[in-house]
């Protein structure tokens, strides 16, 4: 006779209600979705995260770098990767892209956007990963706020209340 399988029953509505509490004591109910009841979404990326989204950043790179594209747009340009961030499942990746000595990568997402199924295989050939991620584009202007602190550092009024601490 073969054992039967059961599954463990759980509440109905999977507990969506917290009580807690505020400064005063007094108890307060707060609704809970249900994205934020599973874990995901507010943690640190694992390991293995970490890993594919460099790895995919340098297959990007190197794709920028040779410059093998059809599209003119593209071709031109000189695009640098900065980050690549991917999700838990590995299967949805943001690269973040920015020119060299210049601020307009917003001009270059549609081409971009064009070119993401073409640079998805490129990263699948290179990867060894059970499926390649759906590759989006964003603009990453780090580099603009990161000049124009260092343009508001060398004012002559800053750099002259930076001597008088020191």
């Amino acid at each position: 006779m073969r054992p039967v399988v059961r599954q463990l029953r759980q509440p109905a509505g999977r507990r969506r209600h917290r009580v807690l509490r505020d400064g005063d004591g007094a108890r307060v109910t707060r609704q809970l979705t249900k994205h934020q009841h599973h874990a995901g979404s507010g943690h640190a990326p694992s390991q293995r995260q970490l890993r594919v989204a460099e790895e995919i950043r340098h297959v990007l790179a190197g794709l920028f770098t040779r410059n093998e594209f059809r599209d003119p747009d593209l071709a031109a340009a000189q695009i640098t990767v900065t980050e690549v961030r991917i999700s838990p499942d590995l299967k949805h990746a943001t690269a973040f892209v920015s020119r060299l000595g210049r601020s307009d990568v917003d001009a270059l997402l549609p081409a971009l956007h064009r070119a993401a199924p073409y640079l998805r295989g490129q990263v699948a050939k290179a990867l060894q990963l059970r499926a390649a991620p759906d590759i989006t584009f964003q603009p990453d202007h780090a580099l603009d706020y990161a000049m124009k602190i260092d343009e508001l550092m060398h004012r002559p009024e800053i750099a002259r209340d930076l001597e008088q601490k020191d």
